[in-house]
C-alpha cells in the first residue's frame, strides 16, 4: 500500500504548477505569400511612416564597446536557449509578409553587444528579452536586472567582464517582479557573498505567485504571444516590440535584502548614491525605478520604453491600472527633471534632458489618453469593441516610433481600460447567458444557410480583403465541425495575412500559432519545470496549495469529508487540508496533532521533486523523506479528486 500511495503521489496533478517551455521551434514555414491586400496594406504603413529615419539606429549603436557574431547559449542539455544569429534574415527592406513598421523595431532589437552609456554605466542588450545593465562601484559591478535565465546572465556578465575587467559583483537590483529582470540573479550572485540584493516591497510575494496558480492556462497561451513554436523567418516569428523573444532556460530567484517602499528613498551602494522611486501597480505589481545623481541618469526600468506597452498581457496577466501608471510617469518626469541620461529594462538610451523630457511626456500621454477616452465612451453606453473601433492616438502620440503598438496595441488596450473599471459584462442583455462558442457556431451556421454557404461566405470576404470578417465566419464553421477541412485550410490562410499586416509583434505570433496549429495540428509539448526549481524553492507552500484547491474536481468532491496533514519536516511546519462543501481549504498547524484521516511527512525538497516530477518511482518508494501514518485509501482518495493537466488544451479549435 505504501508502494501504491507513493505512486499516487508521484501522478499527482501537483505537477501542473505551469511556466514558460524551452523545447525547439518547429522548422516548417507555415503560410505562402501576402495577399494583394496585404501588400496594399503593408505599403500604405511604409509610406506613412519615416521608416529611413536613422536616429533610433544611431542611438541603439552609440557607445558599443563589442559584440559576439557567435554568440550561442545553451542550457545544461545542449538545447539552444539563446543565438542572436537566428534573426540574420531581419536586415534590409521590409518582405511584403511583415509589417514594415515592426520589421524596423525588429532591426533594432537585433543589435546586440556591450555599450557604454556614460563612463561608469553600462547595458549588455541583445541577450535576452530584456537588458543587463553594470553600474561601476568602488568594489565591484552593481547589476541591474540579471535577465530571464542563469545561462544568458552567465553569458552576459561574462562577455562583459572580458572587455571591461573581471570585477566581483558588489549588488545586485531587481527593478521589478517579472521573471526576465530577476530570473538569472543566481548567475550573477556566484562567488559572492553577504552582498545587496535590492527591490521594491512585495518582490518575492509577487514574482513568485503569478505563473503558480494561473500558470497551465497563462503558459499555453504565452506560447502564442511569443510565437514559441513558430520558424523564425519572414513567415514565422521576427521580433516581440520588446526584444526578440524570452529566454528559456534555468530560472532562480534569491531574497532581497533590501526593500524599497517609499519615494524618493535615498541611498549609497558600493559608494554608489541612488534616489530610488517606488512605482507599485504600474507596469507590474511591485516594480522601482532609480535616479544617479552622480551620472545624471535616470533607470526609468519598464515603466517607460521604446513602445506601446500593455495595459492587458496577451498571455492572460491581471489588467493594470492606466491611471497610475501615467501619473507614475509623471512623477518620475517631475522628480528626475535633471536627466541627461535615460536608460531602461529593455530597448536603447537616450540622451539629452530636452529629449528624455519629451519621451516621458508622450509615454505619459499615450496610457492617460488611453485611459480618459475609454471611459468618456464608455459613459455613453458604448461597449468594448466598439470603443477600440473609435480610439486613435492624436497625431502628436502616434507619429514618434517609441509610442507605437510594437507590444502593446490601442486596440486591446482599450478592453483592458474598460476590464478594468467594468468587467466581462457590457450591460446588453442578450450577453449576459449566451450560448457557449460550439452551441452558437452551429446555430449561427443554420440560421444562415448552412455550412457551404457559409464557407463561401467566408471565402468571399477574404478575396475582399476583410480578413477578420471571413475568420469570423471561418471560425464559426471550425466550432460548428463543419466543413472542417477546407475551414482549418482557409482560416490559417486568412489568420496568416493578419499576421503579415500586424504592427504588434504579439498579435503576428499569435495569429500565425493559430494558422500553424490549424494546419499542424495542436501542440504535444508539455512544459518541463525542472527548469525553475529555484525559484519555486521560494515560492511559499500556501501558494501550492492554493493552486491544489484549483485542481480539485468540485463534482467528485461533493459530499467528501476528507482531512489531511502535511508536515514538512525539514521546514518544520505543519499544515492542515481539508474538504469541506466540495472546497479544498488549508491552514497552517501549530501542533500537528490535529484529527486527520491521514498524514503526509515529507521534506520540502521531496515536495519540489514530485512537483517537478523529476523523482523516479523507485526513489519515492524507498525514501526516507516521505512517510505516511494513518490510511492509506484516505491518502489515495484525497489524490484522487485533483484533475491532472495531461496535454496542451486546445485553442484555435473546440
Amino acid at each position: 500500500m505504501q508502494a501504491r500511495l507513493k505512486t499516487t503521489i508521484l501522478s499527482a496533478s501537483l505537477s501542473a504548477f505551469l511556466i514558460s517551455c524551452d523545447s525547439e521551434p518547429v522548422s516548417t514555414d507555415q503560410a505562402t505569400s501576402a495577399s494583394p491586400h496585404t501588400q496594399k496594406f503593408n505599403q500604405e504603413v511604409q509610406e506613412a511612416l519615416p521608416l529611413d529615419d536613422q536616429q533610433d539606429f544611431q542611438e541603439a549603436e552609440r557607445g558599443l564597446i563589442a559584440r559576439d557574431p557567435d554568440l550561442h547559449v545553451k542550457n545544461a542539455k545542449g538545447q539552444t536557449i539563446w543565438r542572436p544569429a537566428q534573426y540574420a534574415f531581419v536586415e534590409g527592406k521590409a518582405p511584403p509578409t511583415v509589417n514594415p513598421s515592426l520589421w524596423r523595431q525588429a532591426k533594432l532589437n537585433n543589435l546586440h553587444g556591450l555599450y557604454q552609456v556614460a563612463d561608469g554605466l553600462y547595458q549588455i542588450r541583445g541577450y535576452d528579452l530584456s537588458n543587463m545593465s553594470l553600474i561601476e562601484g568602488k568594489s565591484g559591478w552593481i547589476v541591474v536586472d540579471p535577465l530571464t535565465t542563469n545561462e544568458t546572465a552567465a553569458a552576459a556578465l561574462n562577455f562583459a567582464r572580458k572587455h571591461l575587467g573581471n570585477k566581483p559583483v558588489s549588488a545586485v537590483i531587481l527593478t521589478h517582479s517579472h521573471v526576465d529582470h530577476f530570473g538569472g540573479i543566481l548567475a550573477t550572485l556566484e562567488g559572492t557573498s553577504n552582498i545587496p540584493i535590492i527591490a521594491p516591497k512585495g518582490f518575492i510575494e509577487e514574482a513568485t505567485s503569478e505563473n503558480i496558480l494561473a500558470g497551465p492556462t497563462m503558459s499555453r497561451r504565452a506560447g502564442y504571444m511569443y510565437g514559441k513554436d513558430l520558424p523564425k523567418s519572414v513567415t514565422g516569428h521576427v521580433d516581440t516590440g520588446l526584444g526578440k523573444a524570452p529566454a528559456f532556460g534555468s530560472i532562480g530567484i534569491a531574497e532581497p535584502t533590501v526593500s524599497i517602499d517609499k519615494t524618493p528613498q535615498e541611498m549609497t551602494v558600493d559608494g554608489v548614491d541612488f534616489i530610488f522611486q517606488y512605482t507599485p501597480d504600474s507596469e507590474a505589481p511591485a516594480e522601482l525605478t532609480f535616479y544617479l545623481p552622480k551620472y545624471r541618469a535616470y533607470c526609468g526600468a519598464e515603466i517607460v520604453s521604446r513602445n506601446m506597452h500593455n495595459l492587458y498581457t496577451l498571455r492572460g496577466a491581471k489588467v493594470r491600472d492606466a491611471l497610475n501608471w501615467s501619473n507614475q510617469i509623471e512623477k518620475s518626469r517631475r522628480l528626475f527633471s535633471e536627466a541627461e541620461i535615460y536608460f531602461g529594462s529593455h530597448h536603447w538610451p537616450i540622451w539629452g534632458q530636452p529629449n528624455i523630457d519629451t519621451f516621458m511626456r508622450k509615454q505619459r500621454d499615450i496610457y492617460k489618453y488611453i485611459h480618459d477616452q475609454t471611459l468618456r465612451l464608455a459613459y455613453k453606453g458604448y461597449t468594448p469593441s466598439e470603443i477600440a473601433e473609435q480610439v486613435t492616438l492624436p497625431q502628436s502620440l502616434s507619429n514618434t516610433f517609441a509610442n507605437r503598438g510594437y507590444y502593446g496595441t490601442v486596440s486591446h488596450n482599450v478592453k483592458a481600460v474598460y476590464q478594468f473599471y467594468f468587467g466581462w459584462f457590457d450591460g446588453n442583455p442578450t450577453h449576459l447567458n449566451p450560448h457557449p462558442r460550439s452551441s452558437a457556431a452551429s446555430k449561427y451556421i443554420a440560421a444562415m444557410g448552412g455550412g457551404a454557404q457559409v464557407l463561401a461566405l467566408a471565402e468571399q470576404a477574404a478575396l475582399e480583403g476583410d480578413y477578420r470578417w471571413s475568420a469570423e465566419l471561418f471560425n464559426h464553421l471550425i466550432f460548428a465541425g463543419e466543413e472542417l477541412d477546407k475551414a482549418r485550410e482557409r482560416l490559417a490562410a486568412v489568420y496568416s495575412q493578419l499576421g503579415y499586416q500586424a504592427e504588434s509583434g504579439p498579435w503576428r505570433d499569435i495569429y500565425l500559432s493559430g494558422a500553424q496549429e490549424l494546419t499542424s495540428g495542436k501542440t504535444e509539448s508539455m512544459i518541463d519545470l525542472a527548469a525553475a526549481r529555484q525559484m519555486l524553492k521560494h515560492t511559499p507552500v500556501e501558494n501550492f496549495f492554493d493552486a491544489m484547491a484549483a485542481q480539485l474536481n468540485g463534482p467528485d468532491a461533493e459530499g467528501k469529508d476528507l482531512k489531511i496533514g502535511v508536515h514538512f519536516t525539514d521546514l518544520d511546519k505543519h499544515y492542515l487540508l481539508w474538504l469541506e462543501n466540495a472546497v479544498l481549504h488549508h491552514r497552517a498547524s501549530s501542533s500537528g496533532k490535529e484529527p486527520t484521516n491521514a498524514d503526509l511527512r515529507i521534506t520540502h525538497d521531496l515536495f519540489l521533486d514530485v512537483v517537478l516530477k523529476t523523482a523516479d518511482l523507485k526513489s519515492l518508494i524507498t525514501s526516507d523523506d516521505l512517510k505516511i501514518d494513518g490510511s492509506s485509501l484516505d491518502l489515495i482518495r484525497f489524490f484522487s479528486l485533483l484533475d491532472r493537466v495531461k496535454e496542451p488544451f486546445a485553442i484555435v479549435e473546440p
